[in-house]
C-alpha cells in the first residue's frame, strides 16, 4: 500500500496494491498496519457508514466535535472527490483544504483526523461511499459549514455543474461565524489524535 501524507497535517491517502486477473481484480483496501505506521496510532473502529450518491451531490462540510471521529473512506463504485479541511483554530494550514481522487478504479481511500472537517462531491450517478470511524454518530456533536463558503474555496469539478446540498448544509454557518463563536476544535486540541500525538499526551 502506498500512503502519502497531504497538505493538511493529519490526513493521509492510501492507494492499494490490485490484483486483477480474468474474473475481476482484488485490492485490500484497509490494512491497520500502514495506517497505525502514518497516523500514529491505530484506527479505533466503532461504525462503518455507507452512503450513495447522485451525480452532482456535494455532502459537507461537516465535522465532530472532540474527541471527535477519525475517518477512513473510500468510494466502493462510481467516483467522488474527497475533501479535507483544517477548521483547526491556530493550525498553521487552518482554512486550507486538500483533496482526493476516490474512485472505483485506483481504489485509494483518505484517511481523515479528529478535528478536521470532511466533505465529498459526487462525479458519476450512484456512487458508493464507505466510511470506517473510530466514534459512533452524535447529533449533538456534530457540526457542519456551508461548502461553498468563499473563505474556504472548494473547487469543485465543472463537470457536475450546480452542486446539490441537502437544507441542512445550505443553512449552515460559515467558517468565520463558527471562529467567532469559539464553536471549533484548536490546533492544540486536536494535536493528541494524530501522528503520535496521544503518545505525546500520555494516552
Amino acid at each position: 500500500m502506498i500512503v502519502r501524507e497531504l497538505s493538511v497535517p493529519g490526513s493521509f491517502e492510501f492507494t492499494p496494491r490490485q490484483f486483477p486477473d480474468s474474473r475481476g481484480s482484488f485490492a485490500e483496501w484497509y490494512r491497520f498496519e500502514p495506517v497505525e505506521e502514518a497516523v500514529g496510532h491505530a484506527l479505533d473502529l466503532r461504525q462503518a457508514n455507507i452512503s450513495r450518491s447522485a451525480k452532482g451531490v456535494l455532502r459537507g462540510i461537516h465535522y465532530v466535535d472532540l474527541p471527535g471521529q477519525g475517518k477512513y473512506v473510500t468510494c466502493a463504485s462510481g467516483a467522488v472527490l474527497d475533501f479535507v479541511i483544517d477548521i483547526r483554530v491556530g493550525s498553521p494550514t487552518f482554512g486550507q483544504w486538500d483533496s482526493v481522487l476516490l474512485d472505483d478504479k485506483d481504489r485509494r481511500a483518505i484517511y481523515i483526523a479528529e478535528g478536521l472537517g470532511h466533505a465529498y462531491v459526487s462525479l458519476e450517478e450512484d456512487s458508493i461511499v464507505t466510511y470506517l470511524c473510530s466514534n459512533t454518530y452524535n447529533a449533538e456533536t456534530e457540526g457542519a459549514i456551508y461548502p461553498l463558503d468563499p473563505s474556504i474555496g472548494l473547487v469543485m469539478p465543472e463537470s457536475i455543474g450546480e452542486p446539490l446540498l441537502s437544507d441542512k448544509d445550505v443553512v449552515a454557518p460559515r467558517l468565520d461565524d463558527l471562529v467567532a463563536a469559539g464553536s471549533l476544535p484548536t490546533w492544540d486540541e486536536a494535536r493528541q489524535f494524530f501522528r503520535g500525538g496521544r503518545q505525546e499526551a500520555g494516552q
